[in-house]
């Protein structure tokens, strides 16, 4: 007698067809997910519960179950577990609340040495302190518990990131006018080349504390397959530091530096008399900087006021000289230019950071930026 099945069929969508399919393809899935995948897949083209089981190496009530399942629930139900009560929760809600809350404050404030939290401290202060706030189901509580609840919770103690506050009551105001330059530098680079320009564009900052340091013992080269990176001695021997005066122009990416022993009044007048020399008489140049006391000192007003409408100053917001865009060109110098420089005294490393810049103005690159500038019009 022919095999006569007593089931009913199971009717696969295309789209379910292909899912089961791709499943039981996986190696990422679940083995469970595949088994039943491969077990609805069999099961459709008709094949008999006890092939299916010798097929993949497993009794029938297993198969028997997979497949009742998909018909009383649905064929993607059927691959996964269905939920169970499960174990009952041994530490109350309220007692996971306080532990939450404990997290969310410092442990110095509670008279430990400690700044931050550790799962085995915040596990040993709940152990000791559970009874006394109502909470005896956190008694016996261990750190991997601990760790599982934050973790849950979405709560890192342990952990530090950093962020700026707005000291500045005009930060926005401010943020907008340096915002205004980056704009208008973006509307003049769409125009093209242009020889007529009345303005230049400048973003200005201090790199200072660049060390002169020297090798007590003269780097190894590579050698293939041996040693493949440079070889240095851990000593070294400083001969002091020097500061670089930069400003980069946003339209050309040229940089106008100059290598100072100081970063004073002074020396930032001194880099403002070179942009004067630099750029045409007609033209007004317009500096975003920071809020350096040399740059409103009354050394500097006493040289601005001698050259009116000659030069714009655009202050970023306190604390927010990130929205300076010549720190990425100094991000950028950092990791290329000064990433294990050695000189032999502090004369080679002012000649080398000037001739650095001379090769990069060799072919300039100009930083754009784009943070903010949808939201800015210019008139």
């Amino acid at each position: 007698m022919p095999f006569q099945r007593m089931r009913p069929e199971l009717v696969l969508t295309a789209e379910q067809q292909a899912k089961l399919e791709s499943i039981s393809k996986s190696r990422t899935e679940k083995a469970t997910r595949i088994e039943r995948a491969k077990v609805l897949l069999a099961y459709v083209n008709n094949a008999s519960i006890s092939s299916i089981a010798r097929m993949l190496s497993t009794n029938r009530p297993k198969i028997e179950r997979c497949i009742d399942k998909a018909l009383q629930l649905g064929v993607l139900v059927a691959i996964d577990d269905l939920p169970r009560s499960g174990k009952k929760e041994r530490i109350s809600p309220e007692a996971r609340a306080w532990l939450i809350s404990l997290a969310c404050q410092k442990p110095k404030d509670h008279g430990y040495s400690l700044e931050l939290w550790t799962t085995n401290l915040l596990a040993q202060h709940c152990r000791k302190h559970c009874n006394e706030v109502g909470h005896p189901s956190l008694a016996k509580i261990s750190r991997g518990t601990v760790s599982k609840i934050l973790r849950k919770n979405v709560v890192r103690p342990h952990k530090i990131t950093y962020y700026l506050e707005r000291k500045d009551p005009e930060f926005d105001t401010k943020m907008v006018q340096v915002l205004h330059v980056y704009k208008q530098v973006q509307m003049l680079r769409e125009q093209g080349p242009q020889d007529d320009f009345n303005v230049a564009l400048l973003s200005y900052d201090e790199k200072p504390g660049i060390q002169a340091i020297a090798n007590i013992a003269p780097d190894l080269p590579p050698v293939p397959g041996n040693h493949p990176s440079v070889s240095r001695d851990y000593e070294y021997v400083r001969f002091g530091t020097s500061s670089l005066l930069a400003s980069i122009d946003l339209l050309t990416g040229q940089v106008h530096g100059m290598v100072a022993d100081r970063h004073r009044s002074a020396e930032f007048v001194d880099h403002l008399k070179m942009l004067d020399r630099r750029y045409p008489e007609h033209m007004t140049i317009r500096i975003i900087l920071d809020n350096h006391s040399a740059h409103v000192s009354k050394e500097t007003r006493r040289f601005l006021a001698q050259f009116p409408n000659r030069f714009e100053f655009i202050f970023t917001p306190k604390h927010g000289s990130w929205l300076n865009l010549i720190e990425s060109f100094f991000a950028k110098m950092a990791k290329s230019f000064l990433r294990g420089l050695r000189v032999q005294s502090k004369e080679e490393l002012n000649a080398r950071i000037l001739k650095w810049l001379d090769e990069i103005n060799a072919a300039p690159v100009v930083f754009r930026w784009k943070y903010g500038l949808d939201s800015i019009s210019v008139a």
